[in-house]
């Protein structure tokens, strides 16, 4: 089936729409474990307190949940959802590299992209 014109050199990613989500939570960085004493292996006090401001809804009312579940991040977006695991093992020991790999992977499984730019994350549906 050929694409219409206007589609025609675009790849998926030009047709979504990239949306601010939320700011960091730039205290998160006190919550990484050799600054408290989480013994987790995973920085649970870092990942909860990076994933508190992704619970928002967008300007057009779609609801932004992310949670952490054990190992588990479930990123919902509005009926979409998907999950990542925090892959100490396979990806990496820094929390900080672990929950990216691991919201990478929620949000692929979800059907969106997650970027962080100037401070920022910003959402692709």
């Amino acid at each position: 089936m050929a694409r219409p014109e206007s589609a025609k050199g675009m790849d998926r990613t030009s047709i979504m729409t990239k949306t601010k989500l939320c700011d960091l939570n730039a205290a998160a960085v006190e919550k990484l474990p050799e600054k408290t004493d989480d013994k987790s292996g995973i920085g649970v006090h870092y990942v909860d307190a990076y994933l508190k401001p992704f619970n928002a809804k967008l300007p057009d009312g779609t609801a932004i949940k992310c949670k952490r579940r054990g190992l588990k991040i479930v990123l919902s977006v509005g009926e979409k959802k998907g999950e990542g695991l925090m892959r100490r093992l396979d990806v990496s020991r820094n929390p900080i590299v672990m929950l990216d790999a691991a919201l990478q992977e929620a949000a692929k499984s979800a059907g969106v992209q997650l970027t962080v730019e100037d401070g920022a994350v910003y959402l692709a549906l």
